[in-house]
């Protein structure tokens, strides 16, 4: 069973920069894809973006490419998504999510969740 933490959130004025990070156990494999999604009030849920753990190719929701960046660091069992120029628009609770996929690009669907960290970006 994997379970996925996430930390990192808080309040920042527009133009800020915050670091998620999400810290798993159990992976059983190299094959998973880690991926941040977030949900604002009101809206659907939406990937932010995905990383592979066995490779480290990522994808960006376009709204975010040039100011978000997600990383790994296997040996700690770490993702991370580096926010800068954050916008109020990027206000939401944001998840981290895992699964395992063989597949060559991020998954549709994952199966394991964190609880979520808010990020709050107003003046």
């Amino acid at each position: 069973q994997v379970q996925l933490v996430e930390s990192g959130g808080g309040l920042v004025q527009p133009g800020g920069s915050l670091r998620l990070s999400c810290t798993a156990s159990g992976f059983t494999s190299d094959y998973y894809y880690i991926a941040w999604f977030r949900q604002a009030p009101g809206k659907e849920r939406e990937r932010v973006s995905c990383i592979s753990r066995r490779d480290g190719s990522t994808d960006y929701l376009d709204s975010v490419k040039g100011r978000f960046t997600i990383s790994r660091d296997n040996a700690k069992n770490t993702v991370y998504l580096q926010m800068n120029i954050l916008k109020p628009d990027d206000t939401a609770v944001y998840y981290c999510a895992a699964q395992l996929w063989l597949g060559k690009s991020c998954p549709n669907s994952y199966k394991n969740w964190g609880q979520g960290t808010q990020v709050t970006v107003s003046s």
